[in-house]
């Protein structure tokens, strides 16, 4: 590699409270969140899970069976949810080539494609170009997720060769999927993104360890949210939230590849992370562990990742008769 490729360059991990279930409110943040940390000399920005509109942590407190409560959430988060393209992904894309920042930022997605009233736990991945690369979809939602997001399938897996490096990703606890963690080095990712709502042991721990396997530097992001980030308007707030400051402290740190810190778990605030990376740590510490090159041993052990996308619906058009 030139000099040039080996001189270091920071990288950003935002921990911020969106402006809970306003689209345009929670863009208009995150954009100037962009500009800020680009500003700062930032080449890649990470955000938190399902950031625009708000993570629908409301499914951790209210009771599954009280549909009633749950369709009216609901509904607000699908009227604000993101499309892939769309006005609001237009001004992402205008922020991230305006501040020549690249961009992982994590998003409810509608889906466009089908029904359009399906969401998706996505993570939208925009160059520092403007471009966006890719959206990937949470493969399978966790536990009470499952009451707001679809899963996701095998096409949208990916990583991205970008200015910076190859950079790629899961979002929370796919990271506790071993087979999906090893495409992601299978890939040559480099930068891994981790947005997740999940904080304190053992979710640190568990960066700590993706660093260490994957040989790669890890971007933690979290949402610190305190109670008085939902408005007074949403009747949950009393009746299920706990009458506590913070629903979520945030935890958001940066590992490097011999999974050590490089910006310790900040709490309680909201704050862009900032660290450096140094290209030559994406090699050396190969030289003792590369799980997917000499450390592997594919004679043995063989993972299939199937790409092909999978439609709700497939039109065949009929021939034209004579």
């Amino acid at each position: 590699m030139s000099d040039a490729a080996d001189a270091p360059f920071l990288v950003a991990a935002v921990q911020a409270a969106p402006v809970f279930l306003d689209r345009a409110a929670t863009v208009d943040k995150a954009c100037a969140l962009i500009a800020e940390a680009g500003a700062r000399g930032a080449r890649l920005v990470a955000f938190p899970e399902g950031f625009i509109p708000a993570y629908p942590f409301w499914v951790w407190f209210i009771p599954a069976g009280n549909t009633h409560a749950l369709r009216e959430l609901y509904a607000e988060l699908l009227d604000q949810a993101v499309t892939v393209p769309s006005a609001a992904t237009d001004r992402l894309c205008a922020a991230a080539r305006e501040a020549g920042v690249n961009v992982a930022v994590g998003i409810n997605e509608r889906n466009a494609e089908a029904s359009g009233s399906t969401l998706y736990n996505s993570l939208l991945y925009i160059g520092a170009d403007g471009r966006i690369l890719g959206c990937h979809r949470k493969l399978v939602p966790t536990a009470g997720e499952r009451l707001v997001h679809a899963q996701g399938d095998g096409s949208t897996l990916a990583a991205y060769d970008l200015d910076v490096g190859r950079v790629g990703g899961l979002i929370c606890w796919e990271n506790y999927m071993p087979l999906a963690r090893y495409a992601m080095y299978a890939w040559g990712v480099q930068i891994y993104v981790a947005p997740t709502w999940d904080r304190g042991e053992p979710w640190i721990s568990t960066l700590r360890h993706i660093a260490k396997e994957g040989r790669v530097y890890v971007l933690g992001c979290c949402s610190a949210m305190r109670r008085s980030d939902v408005p007074d308007r949403f009747t949950f707030k009393e009746k299920f939230l706990p009458d506590s400051e913070w629903i979520n402290p945030g935890d958001s740190a940066i590992l490097d590849p011999d999974g050590k810190f490089l910006v310790e778990p900040v709490k309680n605030r909201e704050e862009i992370l900032y660290a450096e990376v140094d290209p030559r740590q994406l090699r050396g510490p190969r030289w003792q562990l590369d799980v997917a090159g000499h450390y592997g041993r594919p004679d043995v052990f063989e993972l299939t990742v199937r790409r092909e996308p999978r439609p709700m619906l497939r039109v065949e058009e009929g021939e034209e008769k004579p």
